[in-house]
């Protein structure tokens, strides 16, 4: 009895909030880059791959980040037109967005803004909060929030009331990496009597 009542005691510790956070954006925009920044920022002795050795994603990576007492599942799934119809399949069980902008890339900006709504406009994701990063801000003559911002926000009814944010960032050098997990964090954690998280066991 003393057992398991104890055991019920440790499982309640160590049972932590699950969210899923999906990655997205055209391919090359630094998806995976960005993801193994995040855990590199956020993840204690964690060795990073070097962003030079990160090869272009087809299918799917995972990352798992433990932020302010919740585990974050990302979710980096390839950005070719081709795997983008795969997408949907994950809009359900997701609980928040990070869309990769490629900042310094103006020819393929409108691309990247169409694809950006067509995820928005998918009832899977409605009221689910945005992330979008203007990436790679380590890159003279690239755009800044101030041009990204507005090309993003052109379609104001598709985003609606949910949380939505756009940021500098850059993952290369890490930096903004860590503000924008925490910004959604707080978000993920608001919106959760929307879409509640997934509480696992600790494997």
């Amino acid at each position: 009895m003393m057992y398991s009542l104890l055991y019920g005691f440790y499982k309640y510790l160590v049972q932590k909030d699950e969210y899923c956070v999906l990655i997205l954006g055209l391919d090359d925009a630094g998806k995976t880059t960005y993801l193994e920044a995040a855990k590199m920022k956020l993840t204690k002795n964690y060795s990073a791959i070097n962003p030079l050795k990160i090869t272009t994603t087809v299918g799917l990576n995972i990352g798992r980040i433990e932020v302010n007492g919740i585990r974050l599942n990302f979710w980096d799934l390839g950005g070719q037109t081709e795997l983008q119809s795969l997408w949907d399949k994950y809009y359900a069980e997701s609980h928040a967005v990070i869309y990769i902008v490629d900042s310094s890339d103006r020819d393929r900006i409108d691309e990247s803004k169409e694809t950006f709504d067509k995820v928005i406009a998918s009832e899977n994701l409605k009221g689910v909060p945005l992330l979008v990063l203007a990436n790679k801000q380590d890159i003279p003559e690239c755009m800044g929030v101030r041009e990204v911002k507005p090309i993003f926000n052109k379609n104001a009814h598709l985003i609606g009331k949910r949380d939505c944010m756009v940021m500098p960032v850059s993952a290369l050098t890490g930096e903004g990496v860590d503000e924008g997990i925490r910004w959604l964090v707080d978000c993920i954690k608001r919106n959760s009597f929307l879409r509640p998280p997934r509480n696992q066991e600790e494997s």
